[in-house]
């Protein structure tokens, strides 16, 4: 059976962005966290 993607609000996606240039967290960090995709994360990052 196929999983369906999430989907983040931009207001998550902003909140999480903040714990990596803000709060001094690591990509990987923060990623654990959140229980967020690195990948995600960083294409967030970059946007």
């Amino acid at each position: 059976m196929k999983q369906s993607r999430r989907t983040f609000s931009p207001e998550y996606k902003a909140e999480a962005v903040k714990l990596v240039t803000e709060q001094g967290y690591s990509v990987s960090q923060a990623c654990r966290e959140l229980k967020v995709g690195e990948t995600a994360l960083r294409r967030w990052l970059s946007q």
